[in-house]
């Protein structure tokens, strides 16, 4: 069951839904809005020849930051790693399920490959994996609506939330976009 608006706001208030900065004006029928953050990491293609998924390559991705005055342009067939300018977490109880915006689509923008869960337990900067598939260059701007994240209560509250130090946690209460620690599984 998905929750709705008034739901939503019921669970932000009872504290298992975590948002800051909070606007309720983000609020959907069945999500909230969620804005995009002024980091980014774009592939180093000129120094990196591969990626081999068992080691950590410090050169495989370079941070581009914006701002009020500077925008990001991805480019077709571009892939870069971004982040939502909102933190947001859930307690046990709750997951959170992150999409994209229609309007967004409609221009070729993904933005998630499969990172799209927020598990129960974790209170981050969500991790947006961009894709330009159109065919022009889209020019984004800092803290425009690039999201929506939709919430649905587990059957009970889980036992192990993400961050419990019995887990592989890697990307827990991120607050900065990331590159994949997929090495750490090795």
């Amino acid at each position: 069951m998905i929750l709705s608006d008034q739901d939503i706001r019921k669970n932000i208030k009872s504290k298992d839904i975590f948002i800051k900065p909070y606007n309720p004006r983000l609020i959907q029928p069945a999500s909230i809005d969620l804005r995009l953050g002024d980091k980014f990491l774009v592939f180093n293609c000129h120094e990196c020849a591969i990626i081999d998924v068992k080691e950590k390559n410090k050169n495989l991705m370079r941070e581009i930051n914006i701002n009020n005055n500077k925008s990001f342009i991805i480019h077709p067939n571009e892939f870069a790693l971004g982040m939502t300018y909102e933190t947001v977490g859930v307690s046990d109880k709750m997951v959170g399920r992150l999409e994209g915006k229609s309007s967004l689509g409609r221009l070729g923008l993904i933005i998630h490959a499969t990172a799209g869960y927020l598990d129960p337990g974790n209170c981050l900067n969500l991790t947006l994996e961009l894709h330009n598939i159109g065919n022009l260059p889209i020019k984004l701007y800092y803290k425009m609506p690039i999201a929506q994240m939709s919430f649905t209560p587990l059957s009970s509250p889980c036992k192990i939330p993400y961050g419990d130090k019995r887990l592989n946690s890697k990307y827990y209460g991120a607050k900065v976009t990331q590159a994949s620690k997929m090495y750490e599984n090795f």
